[in-house]
């Protein structure tokens, strides 16, 4: 449920019948979670979500009608607060950016959407960012993709470590400021020292990569 005990209201959009099914079925085993309607393309979701106003939409991105990215721009010129999830089955800097950049807190992959669904909306209802990992939560890394991180995350200083683990939980540049005792410019500007170290490019690429490796990242910097 949400902080203030209510039931996390849900509206789901997707053109594909069996991709619906799956995600009630596995939405439905969560008392704390309420589908409201469940639409097969842009229009009705963006009726669906006018008429009801639930706490998360979930959409898929290619719909008929109208897309998904339609469907959040219309929803915005609504003054419509709904909390979005972007269901899509493209894993690429463009798509991504563009649907944050829209106001989407969730960005799940198709292929993960069954096992990711539940913790993402519990997530975007209070505001949180959910990215799908880069791997399975419970697939185990192998040793070179520890070895991999480890090398990348080494030139990072004591302070940038503590900002990108911070980061990677879901903290603003404030919240993290508030945290570490520092301005929030400074937070901002450790931010980008650890984008340009990272090697990381674009206004969103260090939430992308901080969120899909939050796991990892969490275990790799916990002194």
């Amino acid at each position: 449920m949400m902080e203030n005990g209510r039931r996390i209201n849900i509206v789901i959009a997707d053109d594909h019948p069996v991709v619906r099914l799956g995600l009630r079925q596995v939405i439905e085993h969560d008392p704390r979670i309420r589908i409201l309607a469940e639409v097969e393309n842009g229009r009705q979701a963006l009726d669906a979500i006018l008429s009801h106003r639930p706490h998360v939409a979930v959409l898929d991105i290619e719909m008929p009608e109208m897309s998904g990215i339609d469907v959040i721009r219309r929803l915005r010129k609504e003054d419509c607060h709904t909390r979005i999830i972007v269901l899509t089955i493209h894993d690429n800097e463009t798509m991504f950016e563009s649907v944050v950049e829209l106001g989407a807190l969730g960005y799940i992959l198709k292929d993960s959407a069954m096992t990711d669904i539940l913790q993402a909306i519990h997530r975007v209802a209070v505001g949180e960012y959910h990215i799908s990992p880069t791997r399975p939560s419970n697939s185990r890394p192998s040793s070179a993709v520890l070895d991999e991180l480890q090398a990348r995350l080494a030139v990072l200083t004591a302070t940038e470590r503590r900002v990108l683990r911070l980061f990677a939980c879901n903290h603003s540049s404030a919240d993290i400021a508030e945290r570490l005792h520092i301005s929030p410019r400074t937070a901002t500007h450790h931010r980008e020292n650890i984008s340009g170290k990272l090697d990381l490019h674009g206004s969103y690429a260090l939430l992308r990569f901080a969120l899909e490796n939050r796991t990892l990242i969490a275990q790799q910097l916990s002194d």
